[in-house]
């Protein structure tokens, strides 16, 4: 699937560790993508809204359907993310994509995304690839 059939099938972004901070690149890509139009929800442990958003503690209590898993943590956190990620999968039906952001990459959470019938992408920033497609 080509970057442009990705931004125009998948709808709804659930954006885990999308963060409070304005400053952070965690913050502002995500809001770019609710300003197109894109339905995002916020996955953080300690916020309760983020930019108007009601945010999540974790996956399994969204009430939408997922498209895009977008991932702003550690990698060395990607894979519990991603076992996450496959536990809702399992349990819901969704989550078509697991998207990890720029400079974030686990070849784990990569084996057991695909093994379980999600696309994985890593190391690419889905505002960078969104505005140059």
């Amino acid at each position: 699937m080509t970057m442009k059939e990705i931004f125009e099938k998948y709808k709804t972004i659930a954006v885990y560790g999308m963060s409070t901070n304005t400053s952070k690149p965690s913050h502002h890509v995500p809001v770019f993508f609710i300003k197109e139009g894109y339905n995002v929800i916020p996955v953080n442990p300690v916020a309760s809204e983020i930019a108007g958003q009601k945010v999540y503690k974790n996956l399994i209590d969204i009430p939408e359907q997922i498209d895009i898993l977008n991932v702003f943590r550690p990698s060395a956190d990607c894979l519990e993310v991603a076992q996450e990620a496959v536990a809702r999968k399992n349990a819901k039906g969704d989550i078509k994509l697991i998207w990890l952001q720029e400079g974030i990459e686990n070849d784990e959470a990569r084996k057991l995304a695909e093994a379980n019938g999600i696309e994985f992408i890593e190391d690419k920033c889905m505002y960078k690839e969104f505005v140059n497609m």
